[in-house]
């Protein structure tokens, strides 16, 4: 963080007037704040929430790195974009409602995917890092770099009505690799469009890593370095686990040097979709269609096949395995979901316990939608 002192104007002494109010901030620790820079990765869900607040903060110049652009479901969480931003890129839509809230701040649109190939450059620029992104591989590349760069990360996740924080990479502290070495397997990893999220999850999860970007900065209160912060918002539950630093880390230990993420695999989403056999939306309906016998099985969730739905027996991919006995192994089966994910996975299990004749409706009922009934209701 530079050292140089950033006196505020007399219309900075207004708009931060809430903050000279703070001991823990006050004159000196709002000069920090416009003194400094931060990198948000990732301009989503936690993104959104944590880019207005640092923006509303005066930090001094803000990055949003993100290469993808709003979409319409985005919206429901994203709350740094309107309906009129839909189609447009996140990083440029995101500066310029950022620019509007506080045009003090310099806010540098990055429309690029953080990768082992920019990440150090990229990283390095900035004095904190806010880990806003959406995938294991990220989270794992940006782990590594901050070990390299000495860059703090303010880690955050939410899954649900659950979320986490935390601070990795200070000097002495543990980084993400402590408390997470590896990733989890592929096929326990919640798909990043499937699993569902609150809305106001993501902001309360997005506004506490802007919190702890603050304190980072100005030094105020304690950071969640060596704690992770685990909120359960359905049951109104907080809670902290505190870890220490790995000295075997292959990040920020002594002696393993990690090459920066490129051996992690892509486990979320698509990337942990198996290789088995399936049914394109058209030739689905050509089987509907000549009533040939065949079972079609829907393993969304009860809740989403009240939704949409194109028939068959509701048997969710988590009691697939458990379900097998009402399965006719003799007759061909059709299995089909939201997007394609779950119903590859629920083909895989059934093909590895001796079922033959099983595919999977590809593209789930997006395809659907999008081939042979437009009326259908997407989600």
């Amino acid at each position: 963080m530079s050292t140089t002192s950033h006196a505020l104007s007399r219309s900075d002494l207004v708009r931060y007037g809430r903050h000279l109010l703070l001991p823990d901030i006050g004159l000196a620790g709002q000069e920090r704040l416009k003194a400094s820079s931060v990198l948000v990765v990732g301009a989503g869900g936690l993104g959104s929430p944590a880019a207005l607040y640092l923006a509303a903060a005066g930090i001094g110049r803000l990055g949003i790195a993100d290469d993808d652009d709003v979409s319409l479901s985005n919206l429901q969480r994203q709350v740094i974009y309107g309906t009129a931003d839909v189609g447009s890129p996140k990083a440029a839509r995101a500066t310029l409602r950022l620019r509007d809230l506080n045009p003090g701040v310099r806010v540098e649109p990055i429309q690029i995917r953080i990768s082992a190939d920019n990440a150090v450059s990229l990283v390095a620029e900035y004095d904190v890092v806010v880990d806003a992104t959406d995938n294991f591989e990220a989270r794992y590349l940006l782990a590594d770099v901050s070990a390299r760069t000495g860059r703090p990360i303010v880690y955050g996740a939410v899954h649900g009505f659950e979320g986490q924080v935390s601070v990795f990479g200070l000097p002495g502290a543990p980084c993400y690799r402590c408390l997470f070495p590896v990733p989890p397997p592929a096929h326990l990893a919640p798909s990043c469009g499937e699993a569902g999220v609150l809305g106001a999850a993501t902001g309360v999860v997005g506004s506490m890593q802007a919190v702890e970007a603050v304190k980072l900065i100005t030094g105020a209160g304690v950071p969640l370095a060596g704690r992770l912060l685990m909120m359960d918002l359905l049951a109104g539950r907080f809670e902290t686990l505190e870890f220490p630093v790995d000295p075997a880390c292959p990040a920020c230990g002594m002696t393993v040097i990690h090459p920066l993420g490129r051996d992690e695999p892509a486990v979320c989403a698509a990337a942990s979709v198996p290789d088995v056999k399936s049914i394109s939306a058209e030739e689905l309906d050509r089987r509907l269609r000549s009533g040939a016998p065949f079972q079609l099985i829907d393993v969304r969730r009860p809740h989403e096949a009240q939704i949409a739905s194109i028939g068959g027996r509701v048997i969710p991919e988590s009691e697939i395995e458990m379900r097998l006995g009402e399965l006719n192994a003799r007759q061909p089966i059709v299995l089909y979901c939201r997007s394609g994910i779950r119903s590859a996975r629920s083909a895989r299990v059934l093909m590895d316990r001796g079922f033959e004749d099983v595919v999977h409706l590809a593209g789930g009922l997006f395809a659907w939608a999008a081939a042979v009934d437009p009326d259908l209701p997407v989600y």
